[in-house]
């Protein structure tokens, strides 16, 4: 598998949220990722596939609620969320995709 794939997969999407378009406005940007993706790797796959530095990472994971479904109880997959400060002068453009 490339080096390309593998950013891939720690990097699922870019969230597009009340709060994460607060945060855009200090420079951050928030993606959902692998949740068995490290800071490090996060770090290293938004450089990469970006082409900007960063200078901060960080995570929650929010766990999935329970729901019923046509009465049947089932759960939401557990979400990671990164939050990525970018260094002064870089910016993502989230709003054209990756």
């Amino acid at each position: 598998m490339s080096a390309k794939a593998e950013h891939y997969d720690v990097i699922r999407k870019p969230l597009i949220t009340e709060k994460s378009t607060m945060a855009s406005e200090a420079g951050a940007v928030v993606f959902e990722v692998s949740i068995d993706a490290n800071k490090p790797q996060i770090k290293e796959a938004v450089e990469a596939l970006f082409g900007v530095k960063v200078k901060a990472v960080n995570t929650s994971i929010t766990k999935g609620k329970v729901k019923r479904f046509r009465g049947q109880l089932g759960r939401r997959s557990d979400v990671k969320k990164a939050y990525v400060t970018l260094e002064e002068g870089n910016t993502i453009d989230v709003t054209t995709g990756l």
